[in-house]
């Protein structure tokens, strides 16, 4: 193990760690047949699929998939230890999965982004650009994990004003303060103890859940992405599967003007 493993696996409280592997393998059967079923019904061509880590989404046969990470295998591992003895898709591009910046647009007939959007310091901005490298008329696959149902469950949900705030003025803007709220809420750190975790953890570029929802408010973020902001989303099926959720969506062909 390289010596930036060890020191990542250090700032994973064995709590925590507990918490994860329990998380990876929950009722992997239940919701496992959903996904499938759905991805039947909704995934044909050729498409991406964002950080797809050890649990990459079973496509249709036939269907083509390229997967993107923003690390390599090597670099992946490091950043979660927890999936030690884990096979992990080997990334096809190494790109930004919340920009999708080498991407051309209207370029994919899908985007799979599973446990991905939780990851995102931008969410909006991040469903904006899977948008964009869509095809009139692709899908935006998604599986989300549900704030009562997983070691998320005592955070609270962050609320449409602050998603907003984090578009207009750019993710990083609050990015510490959710390293502060993830030490509080998921180590039970406070005071020194919990000022030196975010500096490590900040440090590291580790990949916490900067946002959590349930199936409302994640419903309610997509609302105002459309009327609003006017995004070019036709909700498919928002479905409740385990500990997450499903969301697909359909880029919705240009009107004439």
């Amino acid at each position: 193990m390289s010596a930036a493993s060890q020191r990542l696996r250090a700032l994973v409280p064995k709590r925590l760690k507990r918490r994860i592997q329990v998380f990876v393998r929950l009722s992997a059967q239940r919701f496992c047949d959903r996904r499938h079923g759905l991805a039947a019904r909704y995934l044909n061509g050729s498409g991406l699929e964002v950080g797809a880590l050890h649990y990459p989404q079973e496509v249709p046969e036939g269907t083509r998939v390229r997967y993107v990470d923003r690390l390599s295998v090597a670099d992946l591992r490091v950043q979660y230890p927890e999936l030690d003895g884990e096979a992990l898709v080997d990334p096809d591009v190494i790109d930004d999965g919340e920009t999708l910046g080498t991407v051309l647009d209207d370029s994919q007939d899908f985007v799979i982004a599973n446990h991905f959007i939780e990851h995102c310091v931008n969410p909006i901005q991040t469903i904006e650009n899977h948008l964009r490298v869509l095809k009139p008329g692709g899908v935006l696959f998604m599986a989300v994990p549900d704030q009562r149902d997983t070691f998320d469950h005592d955070r609270a949900v962050t609320e449409i004003e602050h998603l907003v705030d984090d578009y207009v003025r750019g993710g990083n803007v609050s990015r510490h303060q959710h390293f502060e709220e993830w030490v509080a809420a998921i180590d039970g750190l406070s005071g020194s103890a919990a000022e030196t975790r975010v500096k490590e953890l900040e440090e590291m570029d580790y990949s916490i859940h900067f946002h959590v929802w349930t199936p409302w408010e994640f419903v309610e973020l997509l609302a105002y992405c459309k009327r609003q902001l006017e995004f070019p989303i036709a909700l498919e099926v928002v479905e409740k599967n385990d500990h997450e959720f499903i969301v697909i969506m359909r880029k919705e062909q240009a009107t004439a003007s």
